[in-house]
Order: structure tokens, then C-alpha cells, then sequence
């Protein structure tokens, strides 16, 4: 199978509904109509830095989902490409689909002169992780979350 990327265009919000939906699922996150409406607000908003990818099957159809966004790095002088969500069908899954989006966020990150694709994931999960471990190199450090 061979698996191409794309942005989300502004006319597919039930097609990227179906796959973020999915995605909240797998991590035991219902997305709510609210959340998905201002996700959906955000993506189609030319100055939100938030943009999103769908990997397509041969057929075309829609299989994978990624969420990204360009920040700053300030101690290395530079910009860098965050990856906050990324989801593959069940169906298919194991045949490329993560790796190509990695792959195009790779080649976009070069081509727009950004230090780093960065991304994390939850420890537990192991498939996941062994696409990851083949194409990125794992980091030491430790993420936290400070809620108001």
C-alpha cells in the first residue's frame, strides 16, 4: 500500500470528525461537540498556528490523522514542528500510514528550516512506540503538566 499526506481541506469536517473522534476514543477522551467545533475553528483559521494532515490509503480515503503546530526554541535558536496528535485507523494500522505522516512532517520541517519534529506519547503505548523508535530518537526527558 502506498499511503500519501495531505492538509485537511476546509470542506472535510466530518471526515476529520470521524478520525479526531477515534483518536479520543483510543485515549479514553470522548471528544465532546464543543471541543470539536473550536478544534474544527482553529484549523480553519488562517492565523491559528494549528494545522492538520490526513494520511490517504490508495483509494484515497482518509486512514490517519495528525495535529501540528510550529513553536519556538529558545535556547537552541530555533523553530520546530510539535506533532500533538496523531491517529491511524485500527484497520490500518502496520501499513505505513504513521510513518508516512512522520516522514512528510520530516521533509516540511527541512524544507521550511525548522530544528525538530517533536512529539509525545503515552508510555503505554508499545505500538505506538516501535514506529516511533524506528524512525525518531527517544529523548530523556520527562514530561509534566501544571493545571490552574
Amino acid at each position: 500500500m502506498t499511503t500519501t499526506v495531505r492538509r485537511v481541506d476546509d470542506g472535510e469536517f466530518f471526515t476529520w470528525l470521524d478520525l479526531y473522534s477515534g483518536y479520543g476514543e483510543f485515549y479514553e477522551t470522548p471528544l465532546t461537540d464543543e471541543k470539536a467545533v473550536l478544534v474544527w475553528s482553529w484549523l480553519t483559521d488562517p492565523t491559528h498556528e494549528l494545522e492538520a494532515y490526513f494520511a490517504l490509503n490508495d483509494a484515497g480515503d482518509p486512514i490517519g490523522l495528525a495535529h501540528v503546530r510550529v513553536f519556538a526554541r529558545p535556547l537552541a535558536g530555533s523553530r520546530g514542528l510539535f506533532l500533538d496528535d496523531l491517529f491511524v485507523t485500527p484497520d490500518a494500522r502496520g501499513e505505513g500510514a504513521a510513518t508516512a505522516i512522520l516522514e512528510s512532517l520530516k521533509v516540511r520541517a527541512r524544507d521550511e528550516g525548522l530544528s525538530v519534529v517533536r512529539w509525545i506519547t503515552a508510555a503505554d503505548n508499545d505500538a505506538a512506540q516501535r514506529v516511533y523508535d524506528r524512525v525518531a530518537q527517544k529523548t530523556d526527558w520527562v514530561t509534566y503538566d501544571l493545571v490552574p
